[in-house]
């Protein structure tokens, strides 16, 4: 059996997606390689994070923001407030509504951490011209829509299966 690795393709040829799970990879590991010590996890950290920059979000807007479903979203601030850093407060507008709010230990975790955020996105970004950035997001966007459809798609095709066995 040989040891040697055969050799990685170039870039034009590799799967969008074997390209996208690695840089998603390499930005959570780098994020944890940073946040040793703070107590979060990446995922905590970028959440605590935008609820910081967007002043007493709801879960909905944290979702936008964050591009999380709302499940996934709940479990991350209910962990952030387990840890003292996070309240869910109501908001005066709208009884309907909840707004996240950091408390004042989250507010000093999230100050003290705001060099690593935006050091982070710089490192993200080295490289690139404001143009090449431009043109990644919009054809970042375009997988995350085209990958909406593809999950749309089979549960349409699930959910007229299982109407169709239904009728049997």
């Amino acid at each position: 059996m040989s040891t040697e690795q055969s050799p990685t393709p170039a870039p034009a040829r590799e799967p969008l997606g074997v390209l996208i799970a690695a840089a998603r990879r390499g930005i959570k590991q780098a994020t944890g390689a940073h946040l040793r010590g703070s107590g979060l996890s990446p995922q905590q950290f970028w959440v605590l994070m935008a609820i910081h920059e967007l002043h007493g979000p709801s879960l909905r807007a944290l979702c936008q923001r964050r591009r999380m479903d709302a499940p996934t979203a709940s479990r991350v601030v209910a962990k952030l407030a387990g840890k003292g850093l996070v309240r869910v407060g109501g908001d005066p507008g709208d009884r309907r509504r909840c707004c996240l709010e950091l408390t004042a230990e989250g507010e000093r975790l999230a100050r003290r951490l705001r060099p690593l955020l935006e050091r982070s996105r710089a490192a993200f970004a080295e490289g690139m011209s404001r143009d090449e950035q431009a043109t990644l997001r919009g054809l970042l966007c375009r997988v995350i829509a085209n990958a909406a459809r593809l999950e749309q798609a089979r549960t349409r095709r699930t959910g007229s299966r299982a109407l169709q066995e239904t009728r049997r």
